[in-house]
C-alpha cells in the first residue's frame, strides 16, 4: 500500500502539479513530517534544500530537543539499460546540480512527504515517514511501468541543526561499513551516529565531500547560507515493474519500523483529529485538526517519566510556556484531547517556581526559563477554557486550582523580574533591561518594543485571571471566591482610568509611571476577548473598531498601526532589520483569534457579524498550500500582499485559526436556532 491509495481519506492532503510549475515557486512550498519525540523532516516541493533546518532526519536527542542534522539529502540516481537520469535537486552559486525537479511530475504532502518523478513511460514515487517514537525515517522507492537500477547516495551534516558543517576545521568524518549498511560518525565530535540501512539495498563504499550547497531562505535572512556535506558511499537496489525498496536512517542505533503500518496508524490519527471537530465545520478547520498533532510531543526530564509538552513552530523553536497555553485551547480542546490537555498543565505546573510558570525549556537540557510575566497568566485562561470545552471539574478542584491560586498570590506579593501588583492593583514588571511580554526582540540589550512597568494585554489577563477564580471558587471555596471577586473589582476601575485614552478612543499600549504609550497596537484587544473585560460594552466596541481599522489584514492583525512613524511594513533581510520588524508592524496570525472572539462577543446575536467573521477567517484557506504547506506560518509582511515569514508551521497560528473557526461555527448554529 503507497501513501497515495490513502489520499481520498486523508484531510488536507495537498498535491502540487509539478509540471508546469517554475522552480522558483517550487522552491517556496515547503513541506514537513514529524513525530512524537519532536524529531522531524523537511523540504520543498522541489526536493532541494534551501534552509539549514531542511533535511531528512532532523533528530531529538533529548526529546523534543537537542535536535541534529543527521541526514540532509540523499540524491537519487536511476539506471536503465539505456540511459542514466539523476533525480535530485541541489542548488550552489548560480546553478542547480542536478536538477531532478525536470523529471518531478507531483508532489504531495498528506501522512507522508511524496515525489512522483516521470521517465518516459516509467514512474518512480518517493515516499518519507519518520518512525512514531523513534529517531528513525524511512524512505521507500516504488517503481511502475519498468524496471531498473536505483543507487542512493546519502549525504550528512551530524551537526546542531541551528548551524552549518564545513569540511574544514575540526571536522574528521569518517564511516564503517555494517552488515547492513553503514555508520557514519564525526571522530571529533562523537556525541552520535548515523546508522544508514538499506534493507536490500548493495552498499558500495566511496566517501566523499560535496562543497557550498546554497540554502538561499538563509540568504535572504542575512545568515550564512553554504554548507559542505558528507556522502561515505552508495545504495544499489534493481527494481522491477511494481516493486518497492526501502533505505532508514536513525540516529545512535540500528532501527526499523513497518512502513504500512505506521501509515496506517497516521492516516487513521489524521481522520480522527478532523473528525472530533465540528461534523458540519468547512474543510481547512479539518485539515488544520488533521496536522495539529506535530506540535504535541513528548517532554523528556532526567530520572523522571516523559511528560507532554506543545512545540512552539518548526523549524526552530521548543516548548515555550506562553506559545503552550495560548495554544492548548485550539490544538487539544477542539479536538477533544482532554488527556493530553491534562499531562501538557502538569508538565508545567510541575515546574512553577515562585508563582511563575517557565517561559521555556533549555534547548539543550531539560533546565526551565522563566522570563515571561503572561506565560503564567496564560495558563489561568487555558485553565478556565479547559473547563468550558468540557474538562472535568475534578481536576480544577485537584490540580489547577491551587497552581492558579500559587500564581496570583506570588504576583501580588511580588516575584521575580520586579514583577508585583501596583497600589492601583494592577500588575507591573520588569525594567529596560527585560523582555517580559510576547513582543520582546531585541537587539543585544536594547529592547525593539520596551514595554516594562504595566502592558495592556498583561492587565487584562491578570483582571480577567482574577474573575475566574472569583466564579470558580464559588463552591466549596466560597471564601477565595469572595476575595478574588474583591480583588477584581478594584482592578476593573484602574484599568479604566490608567490605560483609557481619549483622545484616539482605545487604550494605551503601556504605562510607566508618567509615560503613556499611545501607539496603537493590537494587544488591546485582549481587554475585549479574553473570558471577563474590564471594559463597558461602548468602550469594547471602540477599542475593536481602531483595531479593525489600523490593524486588521488577510494574514491577521499588525502589530502596529501603518501611520506610526515607527512602522516596518516588511519583515526581511539581516537578523537586525528582521528583529527591527518583529512588532513594529508584522502581521501575526495568532492574533486573529483573540480579534474574532472580540468581534463575536461586541456584535452578539448579529448573523451578519458572524458571516464577516467567516469571511475574514476563509482569507486563510489559500495560505495552506504555500509557504508550509497545510499549515499557518508564524507571521507575515504588514503591508500587502502580505508574503508569510518566519516559521512555516507555528503551533498558536494553528491552534487560534483552529479556534475562531470553531467559535464562528458555534455563533453559526445559534443563530440558526
Amino acid at each position: 500500500m503507497t501513501s497515495e491509495d490513502l489520499t481520498e481519506t486523508i484531510p488536507g492532503a495537498i498535491v502540487v502539479d509539478c509540471r508546469d510549475e517554475q522552480i522558483d515557486s517550487l522552491l517556496e512550498r515547503e513541506w514537513l513530517v514529524g513525530n512524537r519525540l519532536g524529531a522531524f523532516a523537511s523540504g520543498t516541493a522541489a526536493g532541494c534544500n534551501t534552509r539549514r533546518y531542511h533535511g531528512l532526519l532532523i533528530a531529538a536527542a533529548s526529546p523534543p530537543v537537542g535536535r541534529v542534522m543527521m541526514l540532509s539529502t540523499v540524491m537519487e540516481r536511476f539506471e536503465t539499460d539505456r540511459d542514466s537520469y539523476e533525480l535530485a535537486t541541489n542548488e550552489f552559486d548560480n546553478a542547480f546540480s542536478p536538477m531532478g525537479a525536470g523529471l518531478l511530475a507531483e508532489f504531495r504532502r498528506d501522512a507522508v512527504a511524496a515525489f512522483a518523478y516521470r521517465i518516459g513511460e516509467t514512474r518512480l514515487t518517493k515516499e518519507i515517514l519518520l518512525a512514531e517514537t523513534a529517531n528513525a525515517v524511512t524512505l521507500r522507492y516504488t517503481l511502475h511501468g519498468g524496471s531498473g537500477r536505483l543507487v542512493l547516495s546519502p549525504f550528512t551534516a551530524l551537526r546542531d541543526f541551528h548551524h552549518l558543517r564545513q569540511s574544514s576545521g575540526e571536522t574528521r568524518m569518517t564511516f564503517r561499513k555494517t552488515k547492513y549498511g553503514a555508520i557514519v560518525q564525526d571522530t571529533n565530535r562523537p556525541d552520535h551516529t548515523l546508522h544508514l540501512m538499506g534493507h536490500n539495498g548493495q552498499f558500495g563504499a566511496s566517501p566523499d565531500w560535496w562543497y557550498s550547497f546554497f540554502y538561499r531562505q538563509e540568504a535572504a535572512r542575512g545568515q550564512d547560507s553554504h554548507e559542505d556535506l558528507y556522502c561515505p558511499g552508495a545504495f544499489a537496489y534493481m527494481l522491477g515493474d511494481g516493486m518497492s525498496c526501502c533505505f532508514t536512517a536513525a540516529l545512535d542505533e540500528p532501527a526499523s519500523f513497518d512502513f504500512d503500518a505506521t501509515l496506517q496508524r497516521r492516516t487513521e490519527r489524521r481522520a480522527e483529529l478532523a473528525g472530533a471537530v465540528a461534523a458540519d465545520t468547512d474543510e481547512t478547520a479539518r485539515s488544520l485538526a488533521a496536522v495539529s498533532d506535530i506540535f504535541v510531543v513528548q517532554r523528556s526530564f532526567p530520572n523522571t517519566v516523559s511528560s507532554t509538552s506543545i512545540l512552539a513552530g518548526f523549524h526552530w523553536f521548543a516548548d515555550w510556556g506562553r506559545d503552550t497555553f495560548i495554544s492548548l485551547p485550539g490544538l487539544l480542546l477542539t479536538t477533544k484531547q482532554f488527556s493530553q490537555a491534562r499531562k501538557v498543565f502538569k508538565t508545567f505546573s510541575n515546574h512553577l517556581s515562585n508563582g511563575m510558570i517557565p517561559n521555556r525549556f533549555d534547548d539543550y537540557s531539560a533546565s526551565a526559563h522563566y522570563n515571561s510575566i503572561d506565560a503564567s497568566l496564560w495558563f489561568i485562561i487555558a485553565a478556565e477554557r479547559y473547563i468550558q470545552a468540557g474538562g472535568d471539574m475534578s481536576f480544577w478542584k485537584d490540580t489547577l486550582l491551587a497552581v492558579c491560586d500559587t500564581i496570583l498570590r506570588a504576583y501580588r506579593e511580588g516575584t521575580s523580574f520586579d514583577i508585583h501588583a501596583d497600589a492601583d492593583g494592577l500588575l507591573t514588571g520588569g525594567s529596560d533591561k527585560t523582555q517580559l511580554t510576547w513582543m520582546d526582540a531585541a537587539l543585544g540589550t536594547e529592547s525593539v518594543t520596551p514595554r516594562h512597568g504595566k502592558a495592556v494585554e498583561i492587565n487584562a489577563l491578570w483582571y480577567s485571571a482574577h474573575r475566574i477564580m472569583a466564579h470558580r471558587c464559588t463552591g466549596a471555596e466560597k471564601s477565595l471566591g469572595r476575595h478574588y471577586a474583591g480583588l477584581a473589582d478594584i482592578i476593573a476601575p484602574a484599568f479604566e482610568r490608567v490605560f483609557w485614552n481619549d483622545n484616539f478612543q482605545c487604550l494605551y499600549d503601556c504605562v510607566n509611571d508618567d509615560i503613556m504609550d499611545a501607539a496603537i497596537r493590537p494587544n488591546q484587544i485582549f481587554a475585549v476577548s479574553l473570558p471577563h473585560s474590564p471594559l463597558s460594552p461602548a468602550r469594547q466596541r471602540a477599542v475593536l473598531d481602531i483595531v479593525t481599522r489600523h490593524l486588521l489584514t488577510p494574514r491577521g492583525l499588525r502589530t502596529l498601526s501603518p501611520r506610526d512613524p515607527n512602522y516596518k511594513g516588511r519583515y526581511e533581510g539581516s537578523p537586525g532589520l528582521r528583529d527591527r520588524a518583529y512588532h513594529q508592524g508584522t502581521v501575526w496570525a495568532w492574533l486573529t483569534g483573540a480579534f474574532i472572539e472580540a468581534y463575536l462577543k461586541v456584535n452578539a446575536g448579529d448573523r451578519k457579524a458572524v458571516e464577516q467573521a467567516d469571511r475574514w477567517l476563509g482569507q486563510f484557506d489559500e495560505h495552506l498550500s504555500e509557504a508550509g504547506m497545510g499549515y499557518i506560518s508564524e507571521i507575515f509582511d504588514g503591508d500587502p500582499p502580505h508574503r508569510p515569514r518566519g516559521c512555516i508551521a507555528q503551533a498558536w497560528s494553528v491552534a487560534e485559526l483552529l479556534r475562531a473557526r470553531h467559535l464562528v461555527q458555534d455563533h453559526l448554529e445559534a443563530s440558526q436556532k
